[in-house]
């Protein structure tokens, strides 16, 4: 896991070396952090929410905890209840909290990717994420954003392509 005393700067570079390996072009975008939930990103950045990956992280309710990091468009909702539990083969789940997500990850909520995760986190995509032609990533802290090809699922060691992940929109 990463520490919670990790700053923005570290998680990015770690982030730029993991885009690196992947070997896709891709837009690092700066962008200013009081924007950096999606829907306030997507107005003031003219991105549609249809181009937009969320990163959620999912946790087990029972001891030991499990965890996960869920990637959805940002027009969905992620199935909790019924696609990540059975994937995660656990009985009970919720959404991890800021304090939870930043101990499992070293990122804030807003900045959260599926680059430079824990080797040991599963990583979980609705399928409806490879869909458009360019996709936009957090960048690792909330003051940075990814635009590459949906590829980029197909590049992450741990990442698993997943029918219906998502409900909606």
């Amino acid at each position: 896991m990463s520490g919670p005393a990790e700053d923005g700067a570290e998680v990015e570079a770690r982030v730029k070396v993991a885009l690196a390996r992947t070997g896709l072009p891709y837009e690092w975008m700066e962008i200013d952090p009081a924007y950096a939930d999606t829907a306030e990103f997507c107005e003031r950045y003219g991105v549609p929410l249809d181009r937009s990956v969320n990163t959620i992280v999912v946790a087990s309710k029972k001891e030991p905890k499990q965890y996960a990091a869920c990637a959805v468009l940002a027009t969905t909702r992620l199935d909790v209840n019924h696609a990540v539990r059975r994937l995660m083969g656990v009985s009970r789940l919720s959404f991890a909290d800021a304090e939870e997500t930043r101990a499992v990850t070293g990122m804030m909520i807003g900045g959260v990717t599926l680059l430079a995760l824990p080797e040991t986190l599963p990583i979980y995509v609705d399928a409806r994420a490879e869909i458009p032609d360019w996709i936009i990533l957090g960048g690792g802290s909330r003051g940075a954003k990814i635009k590459i090809a949906p590829e980029i699922f197909r590049r992450l060691p741990n990442a698993t392509l997943v029918p219906d992940l998502a409900k909606g929109p």
